[in-house]
């Protein structure tokens, strides 16, 4: 995978700083579109709860590992990453913004548009929070409503309806905190669910209908996609640990096994488990080993996987498009990999499920490891991080080769020392005589 020859021209770096695990992924577009996925490293993560940074040393430590992972296999040292963020504490509302042009003979613009996202981040938010996102949904010209894209029309009155995201500013913080103590600047912040949407939907998914769970292991996020507009985001404080503590106790072992049991033996779905193995698990010190049956173990997760999706109905009837969701449920995240989960999902939600996996915008030859849904959110952060490149919105420095820095180095040693040098002279010489 690594090619320190590569033209590293449009190269972004994404970095998915999750609760279990965190993630640097680097890459460019291909002459066909396709993400060219030059490197990427991936390490466990312990000082993140629920989506959110709660230890920032950890968090540090994990991060440049993952970037340290990342710049090996690509070849290149990184300076500017596109992060993501997630967490209980993301909100969304709707709230409609009103435009009035002074002429109705010239057409409506981007810019207009410009003026009326801008409007909305003058919205007053309850102390603490700030917007993350302002999307627009449907606009209304002269009383025309429905219109998905104005521009070019004409008329005066211009209004729009918009899906606003907001978080909480200190959320935001830490994560800047934590990239810039590695060294590292961040060009943007996208929601994590919008990044996974964007990595595992495809246009007539979001077209017919869709809501996307991203379950992860702190948080299950949740988007719902129709008629191609992001109609409702939320967030559940309920992921993949939950299921591993609901383990840990009803079995009674420790955490570590606990997970393990999920990962290699678990099933989301009880009646799909025929066998019904028995599982020997070495006991402490000495004691003897416990036995768990295997038809238990899916149903202690069957029932935490269900609470979920309860959660997620729930959302999905309070978004009003519980009916108009033709292409179902679209399942992604580390929670995604659960045996027999998207079955559960189905019998329970009465929609069409399936997994959804990161690959559909990745070039020819792309490493195995990312054909996971784990990797959803960080291809998306990548995709949006590309997006951002390529419009314009952020300007990423070149990377740094080993030769430059020295050379930097060097020259601004030498710099340092000629300023010492005109300094030590200037004190030495005789005062002037007219002073």
């Amino acid at each position: 995978m690594m090619d320190t020859n590569n033209n590293k021209s449009g190269l972004a770096i994404a970095l998915d700083i999750g609760t279990t695990k965190i993630c640097a992924i680097a890459g460019r577009r291909d002459r066909h579109g396709k993400l060219e996925v030059l490197g990427f490293g991936r390490v466990n993560s312990e000082g993140v709860l629920r989506g959110v940074v709660s230890n920032i040393e950890k968090t540090v430590k994990a991060i440049s590992e993952a970037v340290a992972s990342a710049q090996r296999s690509a070849g290149t040292d990184f300076r500017v990453v596109h992060v993501g963020i997630a967490g209980q504490h993301i909100k969304s509302l709707q709230h409609r913004g009103i435009l009035t042009r002074d002429n109705d003979h010239t057409e409506i613009s981007q810019r207009d548009i410009d003026r009326l996202i801008s409007d909305m981040y003058k919205l007053v938010l309850p102390p603490g929070d700030k917007i993350l996102h302002v999307i627009p949904q449907e606009y209304t010209v002269d009383n025309e409503q429905g219109i998905t894209d104005p521009i070019g029309m004409s008329g005066i009155r211009l209004e729009a309806n918009f899906h606003i995201i907001t978080g909480q500013i200190s959320a935001s913080n830490n994560i800047y905190r934590c990239v810039e103590r590695t060294g590292l600047k961040v060009s943007n912040m996208t929601l994590e669910p919008i990044a996974s949407a964007a990595a595992v939907l495809s246009d007539e998914e979001k077209e017919a209908g869709v809501a996307l769970v991203d379950m992860g292991g702190g948080t299950t996020d949740i988007t719902i996609f129709k008629d191609g507009i992001i109609r409702h985001t939320a967030v559940i404080p309920f992921g993949g640990n939950v299921i591993t503590k609901d383990i840990k106790e009803g079995c009674t072992v420790m955490g570590q096994q606990a997970e393990k049991l999920k990962i290699k033996f678990g099933s989301a779905l009880a009646d799909e488990v025929y066998d019904n193995r028995i599982i020997s698990i070495p006991g402490l010190r000495g004691r003897d080993h416990k036995e768990v049956s295997e038809k238990n173990l899916a149903r202690i997760i069957q029932a935490r996987v269900e609470e979920i999706l309860d959660y997620v109905l729930w959302e999905i009837r309070r978004s009003g498009f519980e009916r108009k969701l033709i292409a179902g449920i679209v399942l992604t995240g580390g929670g995604a990999l659960l045996n027999h989960i998207d079955k559960l999902a189905e019998f329970h939600t009465g929609m069409s499920t399936r997994v959804g996996v990161p690959v559909e915008h990745l070039a020819h030859g792309y490493h195995e490891q990312l054909s996971s849904p784990i990797y959803a959110t960080g291809v998306g952060l990548l995709m949006k991080g590309l997006d951002d490149l390529e419009a314009g919105r952020v300007s990423i420095p070149e990377p740094v080769t080993e030769e430059e820095e020295e050379y930097e180095e060097d020259a601004s040693g030498r710099w340092y020392e000629q300023l010492f040098r005109k300094t030590k002279e200037w004190f030495e010489a005789e005062p002037d005589s007219e002073f």
